[in-house]
């Protein structure tokens, strides 16, 4: 764009006329389909266990373990070896 005013300014790109537009169904045709769309078989899906086992809740259950006390801090004691 050019001020009146000013001749030290340039024509900015994108800016100048559009290009008529060409109709797309004219440059480019579809092409007809025939007869039914073949079938996707479907693959079966199987159950991955990627967690702990889990109760109704969705927690893990809960597994009593030696060297862990009820609050599931370590237990400080020598080992009996």
């Amino acid at each position: 764009m050019r001020d009146k005013k000013d001749n030290a300014t340039f024509d900015l790109p994108g800016f100048e006329p559009a290009a008529p537009l060409v109709p797309v169904l004219a440059s480019h045709p579809e092409p007809k389909r025939t007869g039914p769309r073949p079938r996707r078989i479907a693959l079966k899906q199987e159950q991955l266990h990627l967690l702990e086992e889990t109760d109704t809740t969705g927690l893990p259950v809960w597994k009593r373990d030696d060297k862990l006390d009820l609050t599931g801090l370590p237990v400080w004691a020598p080992d009996p070896e």
